[in-house]
């Protein structure tokens, strides 16, 4: 599934500073400590909440990898892709969401924290930073100031790799 217009968006520090403010509310609201927002390409676009003790750009790789393999096992069991994902560890877990297939939020909480609470706040703030990011996009096109980003489609790309 291809995002038209991928390759055009941008933000630029007002906008971040809008989805930073978002996500830190939700973290607020939930009790998880952290979170990451990468892009589908995986480069890392903010890390929000408490400092990470690990390389938050190869985790913003990785996460985005993670994501598109998902993807794949979407299709293959007649899905068009998950829009949402969960990893659950013993002392750590992560729940994973696509915003408007263009930004990857990771939200990041120990079992203190109860899922439940995650993911029922989860689509409101999705839906909010998607808000954002249309404003974004809207005000990039109308200015005639979107610029090529040269890792657009990359996400595209992986996906049609596992294509068969």
């Amino acid at each position: 599934m291809t995002n038209p217009g991928a390759a055009t968006w941008s933000f630029d520090e007002e906008d971040l500073n809008a989805l930073t403010r978002t996500v830190s509310s939700f973290l607020t609201e939930t009790g998880a400590h952290s979170a990451l927002i990468a892009d589908r390409a995986g480069q890392l676009v903010a890390t929000i909440g408490k400092p990470l003790s690990f390389d938050p750009t190869v985790f913003a790789t990785l996460t985005a990898a993670d994501f598109s393999a998902n993807d794949q096992l979407a299709r293959l069991i007649g899905e068009t892709d998950f829009t949402t994902l969960f990893h659950q560890g013993e002392n750590e877990s992560m729940y994973v969401a696509d915003v408007a297939r263009r930004l990857i939020l990771v939200t990041l909480f120990d079992n203190h924290t109860p899922i439940g609470l995650v993911r029922l706040k989860m689509k409101p703030v999705v839906e909010e930073l998607t808000a954002h990011l249309d404003r974004a996009y809207s005000r990039a096109r109308e200015s005639g100031t979107t610029q090529p980003n040269i890792l657009a489609g990359a996400g595209d790309e992986i996906d049609e790799l596992f294509n068969w």
